[in-house]
């Protein structure tokens, strides 16, 4: 995958980016920053210019590359695979108005409940 992210030069000057925690909100407000620009001046220009399905034909792509890396069991490419798939999912968040923070506040949200009890709670959610 080639994006336009140079690396922390396009960071703030305040970001600290020693903190892995910020890093999906750092790489959503640069993606953000490209809605609207020149599609020829950068990929995720324009992946956005071509919402939603370029960036989400991307996510599918992107999916099953991190299935067939995981099958094959060497780390690194398991590694580069999802950090693939993850970025492409921030620029489906990014098209769809939301943020990383929302996915992490519904992740800790989950957190401690039983995947059984999350899934019988949504499937009674639907039938209500």
């Amino acid at each position: 995958m080639t994006t336009d992210w140079k690396g922390p030069q396009q960071l703030p000057a305040d970001a600290d980016i020693q903190d892995p925690s910020q890093v999906l909100g750092r790489l959503a407000d640069v993606i953000a920053s490209r809605r609207g620009l020149d599609p020829s001046s950068s990929y995720v220009a324009r992946l956005l210019a071509a919402a939603p399905d370029a960036a989400l034909k991307k996510v599918g792509e992107e999916a099953t590359e991190v299935i067939m890396a995981a099958k094959d069991g060497v780390p690194d490419r398991l590694v580069s695979e999802m950090a693939d798939l993850w970025f492409h999912c921030l620029v489906a968040l990014v098209q769809a108005g939301l943020r990383p923070e929302q996915v992490m506040a519904e992740l800790a949200r989950r957190e401690g409940i039983s995947g059984l009890d999350e899934k019988a709670a949504r499937r009674a959610q639907q039938k209500a």
